[in-house]
């Protein structure tokens, strides 16, 4: 095949409109919030507040005897009160026990947005607190409390082993080790998680939603409701941010049950803090590294041990864990080379898909242990990593052959661009 060439390719290189860029210039887009359908009414959902907790009591009967609230619905009207992206482990309203502080407990659909919120205040729930975990190391010891009894905090692991670190660490003239930690860190789009719900009386189920990845939505709608599939009908609205926060249901299936119970379409905007309390986060995540050198700089073996909180479920947790396992070492040689990571459940938010699945933490944790090498053994931070680089072929931790690598000429042309040499004279 002749490669083409940009004049037959008008797209590469050229300016391109957006297709939405008028109505958004002109303040005309319309989000969830914008939308209203006639009947409609507005839902809030009540936050446990407290971390761990059996569930002992919930009243509402104050908020259902409110003027203008239209239903209350609690955990125990849920038909199958378990969702989740990679393990059913997450309830859409906690029923007997409470996870992390975010957890919804109890939800109202009213005339007004107001009148729903003043009537969460009206819900009485009965908590007996019980032990919490929030550090994920504290997590990983036997005698921690668990966060999901019977099971162990410890809910996904993944290995990388290469050659033999026990020798390569012999043979080093050099052992460095570090830790690192990255923080819990929210996405803060600008539109809010929103949806709204409308089960007609034929029953059907449309749910107009900023959820990202509808196919899956659908699949989690159709599981909790106990409805088949093709009786629900997700929307895709233009949404005012994602990355990686909206992947996954939040209040859709308790908006959906309160248009049931109403016969009429229910919406749900969530608060700013509703969006820092409960929905997921990108992963912390605490990183050991110990490196062995010679004494020109060459990596002669790495151990690598990781820890994700993943805080109160799984979500994504499993696939940001492989990911970072895989990509732990960075773009270097490395013959000998052990790299363990664990998740662990805390009584946290929870943390799930965000930009990156993993491979930013550990970025930042091998690139800074790198520097910390150079500096220790007196090498321009440069020359290490030209040392110790990718080259064409070079094999990757999990044995993959690489191909068009480029590392060192991208780390050559990006020192000559800023002067890097002349900067260190």
């Amino acid at each position: 095949m002749v490669p083409q060439t940009r004049q037959q390719t008008p797209a590469v290189g050229q300016r391109a409109t957006r297709s939405d860029s008028r109505l958004h210039g002109l303040g005309q887009t319309k989000y969830i919030a914008d939308l209203a359908f006639s009947g409609m009414l507005y839902a809030k959902i009540k936050r446990a507040g407290i971390a761990s907790a059996r569930i002992k009591n919930v009243d509402t009967r104050a908020a259902e005897a409110m003027p203008g609230v239209a239903a209350v619905l609690t955990g125990r009207e849920i038909p199958v009160n378990s969702f989740g992206a990679t393990f059913q482990d997450q309830p859409v309203l906690a029923d007997e026990r409470v996870f992390h502080a975010g957890d919804g407990v109890a939800a109202v659909a009213a005339v007004t947005e107001q009148i729903a919120t003043e009537a969460l205040e009206k819900i009485k729930v009965e908590y007996e607190p019980l032990p919490a975990i929030f550090d994920p190391l504290e997590g990983l010891k036997e005698d921690a409390p668990k966060v999901h009894p019977p099971h162990s905090n410890i809910y996904a692991t993944k290995v990388i082993r290469k050659g033999d670190i026990e020798k390569g660490f012999a043979a080093s003239d050099h052992v460095f080790e570090s830790r690192f930690r990255t923080q819990m860190v929210e996405h803060v789009t600008l539109e809010p998680h929103a949806a709204i719900a409308d089960w007609d009386p034929n029953g059907r189920l449309t749910v107009w939603s900023t959820l990202g990845r509808i196919t899956l939505g659908r699949a989690d709608l159709a599981r909790t409701l106990k409805l088949p599939m093709n009786r629900i009908h997700v929307i895709a609205t233009i949404v005012g941010g994602n990355f990686g926060g909206k992947n996954e249901i939040t209040q859709e299936p308790v908006l959906a049950l309160l248009s049931k119970k109403t016969g009429r379409p229910v919406k749900g905007v969530f608060t700013r803090g509703e969006e820092f309390m409960s929905t997921t986060t990108r992963h912390p995540f605490i990183m050991d590294y110990k490196t062995g050198v010679a004494r020109d700089g060459r990596i002669l073996a790495r151990k690598v041990r990781l820890v994700l909180d993943g805080g109160a479920y799984c979500s994504f947790s499993e696939t940001t864990l492989g990911k970072a396992c895989i990509l732990a070492s960075g773009p270097y040689k490395i013959e000998n080379l052990l790299v363990e990571a664990f998740a662990v459940y805390t009584n946290k938010t929870v943390a799930g898909a965000m930009r990156g699945f993993g491979a930013p933490q550990v970025c930042f944790a091998y690139e800074s242990h790198m520097d910390d090498i150079a500096a220790a053994l007196a090498m321009d931070p440069l020359d290490i990593r030209l040392l110790n680089a990718f080259d064409e072929g070079s094999a990757s931790p999990t044995g993959q052959v690489l191909q068009s690598v480029v590392v060192k000429q991208s780390l050559l042309k990006a020192a000559e661009r800023f002067g890097w040499k002349e900067a260190g004279q």
